[in-house]
């Protein structure tokens, strides 16, 4: 079928569903809600057979959904309605909840209802649920609507014949999601700003200034403290006192800045949390609490987890795990096995710190050097075989730090990104120009630099950027992970393959130096951040501060380019 998307933005849910559709055989082109005539003349240049809406904060133009089939993708059970579906869940702690694929009518979310799927819920920040759970079931209930649409036999289910606990709720306001410090125990405390995460935070103040907090998690223990005073540091975290204990906030956005964007504490706040006691946690220490950096051995092989927020690695993100990368070649292991964090494997260099930089583009240069050590430290290992094992998403820099592995392994339902020209033009790092040519199995390597499209994790092991596709349910891909990693650990032949390992890199050294690659990146990366051209700077801007796009990038919008077909990603 010819399939619209259309879309706020071009987030991970919708993503998912683009190169799911894609690869089911479908012809897919996507634009923005940016306006009701655009959205008419989008439905009229495209003549779809379907348009789903995946990521939406209005109704659907009359005018549209009367000409067309309309099906809206809303995170919540059958029978839920209303703009804060996930939120709701959260605080209201819901066991379960669901995906559920329903047509456009006059009134939102109350149209007859085509397919819906439900997951368990864990304890976890809604945008995690939502890049996860939400996204798997909402991939499912689509392709099921879809089926159900070309079957010609199926007749959807009025709202009203639903049943269920499903409901009309209200927007969830400020005064919902705020902390009583003074009364909220650890758990609602969570729960608040759990169902707050990514979109819009908690209200609240820090140090006494006006500000939305993010990214929390329970400390084990108690406190004496007066509910809602800082009493210690780690790293860039903050922990508050609660009622019953204490939690660990680990970004916030003050209100009372020029430039309000989410940091992490230590930087928005950084003389108050310097004067705070630390409270160090040892990388190879299972104390709970707030980590982003943790390392295990088990059978031979050492793993080292890097669960950096949103995936973004700052300078001192990269030195903290450049430092640990040496902590684990100091082991007496065969193996080591690269595992990012549970939601992101790296997206690269973090945007919002260069933009929170008195010059971005020295933060921009730091930056990238920073990341390029890591990935040289990865390429130049030789006494061990290194695994590259991506739990969540990856995309720019992160793509290639993860291909300096010896082998990359990737979570089914993971999207890659590897590509930097979304981001203003950025030409990219990370050693790309000498690890890519090693990897794509057909056509030129540029082209999957120039594509400024997702790659599903299968088309990526295609392609030869993935050596494997292991299991879609996390706990399973971990399993996964510790089996494989545990037989190339216990390989009778690793020595030998080492050694080839040793043979290739000299050979490669010998024919054009590392650091040669890294010079010619870097100066055009110079010209990115430094040049007469602005566009990676207007770009990140944009990105930091959420600016609503103006029109739909052409390389989505396909039926906007008259002289070419809409494409299809697994041609």
């Amino acid at each position: 079928m010819r399939i619209l998307l259309l879309t706020r933005s071009f987030n991970s849910l919708t993503q998912r569903l683009y190169v799911d559709l894609v690869e089911d055989g479908h012809t897919v082109a996507v634009e923005y809600d940016i306006a009701e005539s655009v959205t008419e003349e989008a439905a009229a240049m495209f003549a779809p057979d379907v348009i789903v809406a995946s990521f939406m904060r209005r109704a659907i133009p009359e005018s549209v959904w009367r000409r067309h089939l309309c099906l809206v993708v809303h995170p919540g059970i059958v029978g839920d309605r209303g703009p804060s579906a996930l939120d709701w869940a959260i605080l209201e702690g819901e066991r379960e909840w669901g995906v559920t694929v329903l047509q456009a009518e006059a009134e939102m979310d109350a149209g007859p209802i085509w397919a819906a799927e439900t997951f368990p819920m864990r304890a976890a920040r809604k945008s995690s649920l939502y890049r996860n759970e939400a996204t798997e079931a909402a991939s499912r209930a689509v392709r099921l609507a879809l089926a159900r649409v070309a079957a010609a036999d199926f007749h959807p289910a009025p709202l009203a014949a639903g049943g269920g606990r499903g409901r009309l709720r209200p927007a969830m306001t400020d005064a919902d999601r705020r902390v009583d410090w003074a009364r909220d125990d650890t758990a609602a405390v969570l729960a608040k700003i759990r169902a707050s995460d990514g979109v819009p935070g908690v209200p609240d103040e820090l140090f006494g200034v006006p500000c939305r907090l993010y990214d929390a998690c329970a400390e084990p223990g108690s406190t004496t403290a007066t509910p809602g005073t800082p009493i210690a540091r780690r790293e860039l975290a903050v922990l508050r006192a609660t009622r019953d204990g204490a939690v660990w906030i680990g970004h916030a956005k003050r209100l009372d800045a020029e430039r309000t964007f989410k940091l992490p504490v230590g930087l928005a706040f950084p003389v108050e949390v310097s004067v705070l006691p630390e409270r160090p946690a040892p990388l190879d220490a299972d104390t709970g609490g707030y980590r982003d950096l943790r390392y295990e051995e088990a059978d031979g092989v050492g793993y080292l987890h890097f669960a950096f927020h949103n995936g973004a690695m700052g300078t001192l993100h990269c030195e903290r795990l450049l430092a640990a990368y040496g902590h684990a070649l100091a082991r007496p292991t065969r193996v080591l096995v690269l595992l990012g964090g549970p939601d992101f494997w790296s997206n690269g260099i973090h945007l919002n710190l260069i933009e929170a930089a008195d010059s971005p583009a020295d933060e921009s240069w730091r930056n990238i050097n920073a990341i390029d050590d890591v990935t040289r430290a990865i390429i130049e290992t030789g006494d061990r075989l290194v695994v590259a094992a991506m739990q969540g998403n990856a995309g720019a820099g992160g793509v290639f730090m993860a291909l300096a592995a010896d082998q990359v392994w990737a979570r089914q339902g993971v999207l890659l990104n590897p590509h930097y020209k979304n981001m203003g033009n950025l030409y990219g790092s990370e050693y790309w120009t000498y690890l890519l040519p090693q990897r794509v199995k057909s056509g030129p390597p540029a082209a999957v630099m120039q594509d400024r499209l997702p790659v599903s994790a299968r088309r990526a092991q295609r392609i030869g950027l993935l050596d494997a596709v292991l299991a879609a349910e996390p706990a399973q891909f971990l399993r996964d992970v510790r089996d494989r990693a545990a037989t190339l650990a216990a390989d009778p032949a690793l020595p030998d393959r080492l050694a080839r390992k040793r043979e290739r890199r000299a050979e490669d050294e010998a024919r054009r130096p590392l650091a040669a690659y890294r010079e010619a990146e870097l100066a055009e990366m110079r010209r990115n951040f430094y040049g007469f051209d602005p566009s990676y700077h207007v770009a990140r801007s944009h990105f930091i501060h959420k600016t609503a796009p103006s029109w739909t990038p052409r390389h989505l919008a396909v039926h906007r380019e008259p002289t070419r077909a809409a494409r299809k990603e697994n041609a």
